[in-house]
């Protein structure tokens, strides 16, 4: 199975610049891009990582330590949905995509998507996106804009594909907004949640809600 995680790391995760500069949002990506590769590697697979741009020295750096070095990168500057179909149509095995920003993924659920039989397994997340998936079938091709989760249903019934749904937390959990970032604090012990830490986030109890703040 082919595994690809694409990444986008000059602007990353622009929804968080209400909390983090730019260079915190590369940090904190590069964090999670490394701790979904790791995690990828763990379920005995290679990622390949679709790259917008070549990456930087200290990204490179940060994906051989959280890889052991097994990934291999390709540069496609292609908005998202084109550039994962053109893997889609040179593919010749089951293809993976599973986005960068999953920083709770573990390799047992990993494992749970990889495993489930299905011409096309979607695991979607909050709000209607998709978040990973699983493509067998050679006709089926994305369209990750508004909800995707349902365009790709109903792209998969239009090529007479097989659909499953994997209900999972952790792969439904994208760090997108500020609120998100609880979450990795949570729910994780990786370098994302270490990263945080760094830029001095700790966890704040107020009014029975759980947040994170910063010193």
């Amino acid at each position: 199975m082919q595994v690809v995680v694409p990444f986008a790391g000059r602007t990353p995760k622009s929804r968080l610049e209400a909390v983090l500069s730019l260079e915190e949002r590369r940090d904190f990506a590069r964090a999670m891009l490394a701790d979904v590769c790791g995690a990828v590697v763990a379920t005995g697979n290679s990622p390949t990582v679709l790259a917008t741009a070549p990456l930087s020295e200290t990204t490179v750096t940060s994906l051989e330590a959280g890889t052991g070095g097994e990934y291999r990168v390709e540069i496609d500057d292609r908005p998202l949905s084109p550039a994962v179909n053109a893997l889609l149509e040179a593919a010749d095995e089951p293809v993976a995509i599973v986005m960068a920003d999953l920083a709770l993924a573990t390799p047992v659920t990993l494992e749970g998507l990889f495993e489930i039989n299905g011409d096309v397994v979607i695991a979607p997340g909050r709000g209607g996106g998709t978040n990973a998936m699983v493509v067998r079938h050679p006709s089926f091709r994305v369209d990750y804009h508004g909800a995707s989760y349902l365009d790709h249903r109903q792209g998969a019934r239009g090529v007479g594909a097989t659909l499953e749904t994997v209900d999972s937390f952790r792969l439904a959990t994208d760090i997108d907004e500020p609120a998100d970032m609880v979450e990795v604090w949570l729910h994780s012990d990786s370098r994302s949640k270490a990263t945080l830490e760094a830029q001095g986030f700790h966890l704040e109890t107020t009014e029975g809600r759980v947040r994170l703040a910063r010193d």
